[in-house]
C-alpha cells in the first residue's frame, strides 16, 4: 500500500512465546488482535478505541508511533503524521505479546507510511531487536509457530502453519509485569540441566511438525529454564494442567512471562476444556483461540475478523 492511500488499514495477532521449552526461541501467533485505521493528517493523534489503550499518550510520543519513527529513520525517512484510530483485543501484561504486537503495528505503520517495501524478514529482524528476542516478536510479523535465533548482528527466523488444533488461553484477572518474572529466573543454569532442557526443545519442535500433538505435550512439561521458577508468581498453573489434562488437552504451558497459562487442545475437546476451566476459574477469562497463521498485515475494507465462535 502506497503512501497516496487517504486511509491504511493494519492487523497484528497476539502472540505466545517461551512455549513449553522453547525459552525465547519458540512462538505462536495467536487469534487476538491489535487493529489500526489510519489517515495522514497535518498532526500526530491516537485515538485509543479499547478502554486499555486509553492510558497511553494520544500524540506522537505513543509507542506505536515512537517504534514507527525510529524504523523510518532507520532507512532515512521521515513519517507523515497520521490520525490513528487503535483498538485492541489484546490483555496487558498477560503474557499474550502486547507489547510486541505494539511494536510490530509501528513497523507496519512506518512500512505503509514511509513507504519502505520492508520484507517479511526484514520487519522480524526490526522487531526482534526492539523486543530483544524473536518467539513473540517474529510471531506477530510471520504468523504460524516459529522458531528463532536473534543476536546483535543477526535474527534467523522459521514459520511453520499450524493446522488441527485450538489453543486455550486461561487469563488471570491480575497483571504480571515481565520484570518480575524475569527476576524470578536463575543467573546461571547448571550443565545437565542445559542439555535436558535443550533436549525437551527439539523433540517439542519434532514432535509438532511430524504431528504427534501428545509427545508434543509431554515436552511442554518437560522445560528446564523457566517454568519451574516462575511457578511460583502464578499459582493456578498446576491446576490449569491437572483440568485441562483430565478433558483430553494435550499439554499446558506458561504464556510468555505469564500468567496467562495455554492449553494446547485437539478441536474435540476444546470446548469441554474451556467450559471446565473456565467453571473452575470464574473470575478468569478462558477463551478458546486459532493459531493465527497469516501474521501482521494491512487490512481492507472487504476483509472479515470475527472472533472464534467455537464453543
Amino acid at each position: 500500500m502506497s503512501v497516496e492511500s487517504e486511509m491504511f488499514y493494519i492487523r497484528v495477532p497476539a502472540s505466545t512465546a517461551n512455549l513449553g521449552p522453547g525459552f525465547d526461541s519458540i512462538g505462536m501467533a495467536l487469534g487476538l488482535y491489535l487493529d489500526i485505521q489510519g489517515r495522514y493528517s497535518d498532526r500526530w493523534e491516537v485515538i485509543p478505541l479499547s478502554e486499555e489503550l486509553s492510558s497511553f499518550p494520544s500524540d506522537d510520543s505513543n509507542y506505536i508511533v515512537m517504534v514507527a519513527k525510529e524504523v523510518a529513520e532507520y532507512y532515512g525517512k521521515k513519517l507523515r503524521p497520521c490520525r490513528l484510530e487503535i483498538s485492541s483485543e489484546i490483555p496487558l501484561a498477560r503474557g499474550l505479546g502486547s507489547s510486541a504486537s505494539a511494536i510490530v503495528a509501528g513497523i507496519e505503520l512506518a512500512n505503509i507510511a514511509a513507504d519502505l517495501n520492508l520484507s517479511t524478514q526484514e520487519k522480524s529482524r526490526h522487531a526482534s531487536i526492539f523486543e530483544g528476542h524473536p518467539d513473540n516478536a517474529a510471531a506477530s510479523v510471520m504468523g504460524g509457530l516459529v522458531v528463532g535465533w536473534h543476536s546483535a548482528e543477526v535474527t534467523d527466523v522459521l514459520s511453520f502453519p499450524i493446522e488441527g488444533i485450538k489453543v486455550i488461553a486461561v487469563i488471570p484477572d491480575y497483571e504480571l509485569r515481565t520484570e518480575d518474572s524475569r527476576n524470578a529466573l536463575p543467573e546461571k543454569l547448571a550443565f545437565k540441566d542445559a542439555i535436558h532442557g535443550s533436549a525437551a526443545a527439539n523433540v517439542f519442535l519434532g514432535a509438532v511438525l511430524s504431528g504427534n500433538w501428545p509427545l508434543a505435550g509431554e515436552m511442554m512439561k518437560r522445560d528446564r529454564f523457566h517454568q519451574t521458577y516462575r511457578a511460583h508468581l502464578v499459582p493456578h498453573l498446576p491446576r490449569v494442567e491437572e483440568l485441562a489434562k483430565a478433558n483430553g488437552a494435550f499439554g499446558t504451558a506458561l504464556s510468555g512471562a505469564g500468567p496467562t497459562v495455554l492449553c494446547l487442545v485437539p478441536e474435540s475437546a476444546a470446548c469441554s476444556v474451556q467450559e471446565t476451566l473456565q467453571n473452575e476459574f470464574p473470575d478468569f477469562d478462558v477463551k478458546v483461540l486459532d493459531v493465527d497463521n497469516e501474521g501482521s498485515k494491512p487490512l481492507f475494507l472487504e476483509d472479515e475478523h470475527t472472533k472464534s465462535e467455537w464453543c
